[in-house]
């Protein structure tokens, strides 16, 4: 398939974003172009990484360690992630999309979330808009 410029219509009668998110298409199926990836420069790394020293310990508020094990590899991965805690229950938001964290969780169905030496298991699974909803409001005022 040609690569779309915002000049040249695609079959649709839309125009090409250039670079953007596309409007979904109007028949209700997905888009042709793929989904664009996060993938972290050098200074987000340095970043998660001082940032896990200190979940490590407590220091920063509802940020815990979250290690997946990895679907390709069966390794464990570490990340710092920020956990949602509403009615009892504790949710993973994943700010940023799809990342790998997102594909290890779906692939394994589990995660671990440490804190100041303490690790526990859970099950994961994802929910329906209505339910998040809440959820995404507490989690942006976090």
């Amino acid at each position: 398939m040609a690569d779309k410029t915002p000049s040249q219509p695609d079959q649709g009668g839309q125009r090409g974003s250039g670079g953007g998110a596309e409007p979904a298409p109007a028949h209700g199926g997905r888009s042709s172009r793929p989904a664009r990836q996060f993938r972290p420069s050098r200074g987000r790394r340095v970043g998660d990484a001082i940032i896990g020293v200190f979940a490590r310990v407590g220091l920063v508020p509802s940020t815990y360690l979250l290690t997946t094990r990895g679907r390709k590899t069966g390794r464990p991965l570490t990340h710092p992630a920020t956990v949602v805690e509403q009615d009892g229950r504790r949710w993973l938001v994943a700010p940023y999309g799809e990342v790998s964290w997102v594909h290890n969780a779906r692939a394994a169905g589990r995660v671990t979330l440490g804190r100041r030496g303490d690790r526990r298991d859970y099950a994961v699974r994802e929910v329906p808009a209505g339910e998040a909803g809440p959820v995404l409001k507490r989690y942006v005022g976090v």
